[in-house]
């Protein structure tokens, strides 16, 4: 049989009272405790409490017990602990003595049977992720003879930095808008009434206008019947399609948007000193939309005319010679009538609201809510609740635009770990902000980057942020603190 090497070892013994979680082995002689597998960095750390007080050998008997680091297909045997009889261990000693050689294992002296602390360190590899720690058990007799071999299992609970890191929730940060002081909000139809050749009069039964109309009603009687909200003005703004000269359709357009103001002042309870009519121009910008969508052939080429033309009399001569003339007829009779409108907007402020009335306002009517009222409604739901992550996305769905919104609408849906929306909306977000700042480390963290995550709270830490502050402190506790073995 080939010679063991062996440390003889008198274990420091520790006087720990054994916990409820311990484990029986040996047919309940020996109990483990305090079993750990932790990975750290490079290295993993294996620890666990050894009481063998109820443990017996008998005197030409030799115990082997061999901690062994297993996933089926890689095994790792850990540091072996000896526990020798009284006339065994003699025989040991002088084996030693006279072998000269280094021994390697524990030995555990017979008289020594108490509780011990069992630690090792060893080189960490993936595969110890999802790896098991078994006991092997080896009893044997005078001559070396065997008695017993037995394997059992101590634990399969790998603690590794990815698990633990897993576990952590990190917090977003949330900005509250400033306070509105006066909420102004407008209404505003697109309103492409007819009217005959060279003419300025609105006729109610001509052509479309009926229509028309009716729909400019109902949103004057929508604002006037809202007790909520006060009207401040009324714009309207003539557009003229791009034919024929620019100071008679000026002149024309303007009329017509008169027309409509003097419509409105005799149908509307609106007092004609809050109208004010503009002049919006050729509408350019309109029949390059209409262009983009139609389906003509030649549109590129009126599109590059428009872009590359500045002179508006040459731009006008050359749409007109596109194609001998036909594709200009095409346009005068299916997209230059769209072009000849006159937009109606109204002004309004919008009363104040508290957190009650903010809840039924943001589901009836949310653009009423200013983003500082949307924020006290949202914290007047539990964090994190369906209602609570509904309000911030209604708030950035009103306000598209806005930087608060954005960062807001992009620390819910890190929460929800949504990270491709995160993106989207910290993309409008003040990036300058220590809440973006935590935000993004947030997104790093969810991404795996834990340096760059590192760093991002470090930064947004100190610039005094509460949850940036949190985040390093759970992160730093997970990476920087190594888990006592056998304690």
């Amino acid at each position: 049989m080939m010679k063991r090497k062996f440390i003889y070892l008198f274990i420091a013994l520790a006087a720990t009272i054994l916990p409820t979680h311990a484990q029986k082995f040996l047919n309940d002689a020996l109990t483990l405790s305090n079993v750990s597998l932790w990975q750290q960095g490079n290295s993993l750390y294996v620890g666990m409490t050894v009481d063998m007080k109820d443990l017996t050998i008998g005197s030409a008997r030799s115990l082997s017990l061999i901690p062994l680091l297993t996933d089926g297909q890689h095994n790792v045997p850990l540091q072996e602990i000896i526990v020798n009889g009284k006339r065994r261990e003699k025989a040991y000693i002088r084996g030693l003595a006279i072998s000269k050689e280094e021994p390697t294992a524990i030995i555990v002296p017979y008289n020594k049977r108490e509780t011990f602390n069992y630690t090792q360190v060893i080189p960490y590899q993936p595969w110890m992720a999802n790896a098991s720690l078994q006991l092997v058990e080896n009893l044997c007799g005078c001559g070396n003879y065997q008695e017993m071999n037995a394997q059992e299992l101590i634990t399969n609970d790998v603690s590794t930095e990815a698990k633990r890191l897993s576990a952590m929730s990190p917090i977003v940060a949330y900005i509250q808008p400033t306070i509105e002081v006066v909420k102004n909000r407008s209404e505003q139809y697109e309103a492409h009434l007819d009217f005959p050749v060279n003419k300025s009069v609105i006729l109610t039964d001509f052509m479309n206008n009926h229509a028309e109309l009716v729909n400019i009603h109902a949103m004057f009687d929508k604002i006037q019947n809202d007790r909520n909200l006060t009207v401040k003005g009324i714009s309207i703004k003539g557009f003229a399609s791009p034919e024929g000269p620019l100071a008679f359709n000026e002149q024309l357009s303007q009329k017509r948007a008169e027309a409509l103001k003097d419509y409105l002042v005799k149908n509307e309870k609106v007092s004609s000193k809050l109208y004010k009519v503009t002049f919006g121009g050729e509408n350019w910008d309109g029949l390059v939309k209409a262009l983009q969508s139609s389906s003509m052939k030649e549109k590129e080429t009126f599109l590059n005319i428009i872009k590359n033309t500045t002179d508006d009399a040459k731009r006008k001569q050359e749409i007109m010679r596109v194609g001998g003339g036909a594709p200009y007829r095409t346009m005068l009779k299916e997209i230059y009538p769209g072009l000849r409108k006159v937009n109606c907007k109204i002004d309004y402020t919008v009363v104040n609201f508290d957190v009650e009335q903010g809840r039924i306002i943001i589901r009836e009517n949310p653009k009423y809510l200013s983003l500082n009222e949307m924020y006290q409604v949202a914290n007047s739901y539990p964090k994190g609740s369906d209602d609570f992550v509904n309000v911030f996305d209604v708030a950035v769905r009103i306000y598209p635009d806005d930087e608060v919104a954005n960062l807001n609408a992009a620390a819910v849906a890190l929460t929800k770990k949504d990270l491709k929306t995160a993106v989207k909306f910290m993309e409008k977000a003040n990036k300058q902000t220590a809440e973006y700042i935590n935000n993004s480390g947030v997104y790093d963290f969810l991404n795996g980057n834990i340096n760059q995550s590192i760093a991002a709270f470090t930064q947004a830490a100190h610039m005094g942020n509460d949850a940036a502050k949190a985040n390093l402190k759970q992160l730093q506790k997970i990476l920087d603190s190594k888990k006592p073995s056998g304690k």
